[in-house]
């Protein structure tokens, strides 16, 4: 039975604004991969945006959204990071970071105003975002004699398989990706070659 093996994520960034009572919220969200970029943008807006009163942020990685994160931003717990991922996670969107900066406008909201306020940013950001699909592919090793080369590469070919190292000697080494509700077929094609050695790597 095939599994669903494709997520969603953003091919660019986007940006949203909402304002109450004087306060401006400005949200921007971006394509990220891993939390080193996570970091960066955030002392990049740090830095841009000195003088806001808050940055507020969440963010979620992985094709199987397992790591994530939410910043209430010195706001009061659970009124702006929570209605961020709660955007996100609504458009179940992964790979993503949302930051949305405020700058007071004198008047306080009260939480149901900072969590509608943080959520509408977030939402009208996200509603200007060229979504992708993208497929999620297991990356294998193997290891073959070399008289089998030209069966290894057939099976390549005919799978449309992405190779991504190769290395030819009496023994060949190669890496490759393939798109996950096909790796059960592709593995099991390279069982048949005498002597071949395959090695799970990754998900990616």
């Amino acid at each position: 039975m095939a599994i669903d093996d494709t997520y969603i994520t953003l091919s660019s960034p986007s940006a949203g604004q909402y304002r109450d009572r004087g306060s401006r919220f400005i949200a921007l969200a971006y394509l990220v991969t891993d939390e080193e970029s996570v970091k960066t943008i955030l002392a990049q807006l740090r830095r841009e945006y000195h003088d806001a009163t808050h940055h507020c942020y969440a963010w979620i990685l992985g094709h199987d959204k397992s790591l994530f994160r939410m910043n209430d931003g010195g706001e009061p717990a659970g009124s702006a990071g929570r209605p961020i991922f709660g955007q996100i996670q609504s458009r179940g969107l992964t790979d993503i970071l949302v930051v949305v900066i405020r700058y007071f406008g004198g008047t306080k909201l009260g939480i149901p105003g900072l969590i509608n306020a943080y959520r509408s940013a977030t939402a009208d950001a996200l509603s200007h975002a060229s979504i992708i699909t993208k497929i999620i592919h297991d990356v294998y090793e193997i290891m073959y004699d070399y008289p089998a080369i030209n069966e290894v590469m057939k099976i390549m070919k005919e799978e449309h398989t992405e190779v991504r190292e190769t290395h030819f000697e009496m023994t060949c080494r190669m890496v490759f990706a393939v798109r996950k509700n096909n790796s059960g077929r592709v593995t099991e094609k390279l069982s048949r070659i005498r002597n071949l050695r395959l090695h799970f790597l990754s998900t990616q």
